[in-house]
């Protein structure tokens, strides 16, 4: 268990989520739908619908588009024939990016990522390229500041993050990161919900092993001008990058921001 472990700059990409909820629901309806097709629409049977409406709850999905996703993907609606594909590239200054996309056109997908990376100094790899800097992980994203109103403490976090079965806990700006196993989500999921515990984010994910030190805030932002144009794309569900941002950099970012 790694008290202090980096992870990936959230704080500074949490308002980015926010401004974009609009569209994160729209890809979040087409996640639903697809699994609710393949699998059936009873979560419970369906281990990777259940997976998509976890995320959708955490994000305050509205119910009645939930149940509507759900049943456009059992039957009342053309859903279309959509498959999943995982890019692996490079952004500004060397950084990693793993791109998991869900798509109803596969060369379509492809140019318009190709066009969005070139576009913002970075470039489409080949398929391993950058995967093996990457882990798949359960993820949570904690607020320090508790529904209630007081903040957590890393020592009653840690004491729940490890009752539940997670495995490690980190800290980044305003919120705590918990990680456990992959097929530890469902499990870890519902004890951190009952021992009172709320969510910013949570999911699967490709959690870095490796990071790219970003010193430089022009690199900084532009790399982060990219994540945006590729978070922008309906066909792209998730972006994971490498980055490793200072304290120094995400201020000045945040001061040119302000």
């Amino acid at each position: 268990m790694a008290g202090h472990s980096k992870f990936a700059n959230i704080r500074f990409r949490k308002d980015r989520v926010d401004a974009k909820r609009a569209k994160t629901f729209t890809k979040l309806s087409r996640m639903i739908t697809v699994a609710a097709k393949e699998g059936g629409g009873d979560p419970d049977a369906n281990a990777r619908l259940r997976l998509a409406l976890d995320k959708a709850r955490v994000l305050s999905m509205p119910k009645e588009g939930i149940e509507r996703a759900i049943k456009k993907g059992t039957g009342e609606g053309n859903v279309g024939n959509f498959e999943e594909i995982v890019y692996e590239g490079y952004g500004p200054g060397g950084v990693a990016l793993m791109l998991e996309i869900l798509t109803d056109n596969r060369n379509r997908t492809a140019a318009d990522v190709r066009m969005i990376l070139e576009k913002h100094g970075g470039n489409l790899g080949q398929s391993g390229a950058v995967g093996w800097m990457f882990e798949r992980r359960g993820r949570w994203v904690v607020p320090k500041k508790r529904a209630d109103g007081d903040d957590w403490t890393e020592e009653a976090l840690l004491e729940i993050v490890l009752e539940v079965g997670a495995d490690d806990l980190g800290e980044d700006g305003d919120a705590f990161v918990v990680l456990s196993a992959p097929n530890a989500f469902g499990e870890v999921n519902q004890g951190l919900l009952d021992a009172g515990v709320t969510f910013r984010e949570a999911g699967l994910a490709s959690v870095p092993t490796q990071r790219t030190e970003v010193a430089d805030a022009k690199v900084a932002a532009r790399l982060l001008r990219l994540i945006d144009a590729l978070e922008d794309n309906d066909d792209v569900q998730e972006v994971f990058s490498n980055e490793e941002i200072s304290d120094e950099v995400l201020a000045a970012l945040e001061a040119r921001d302000g």
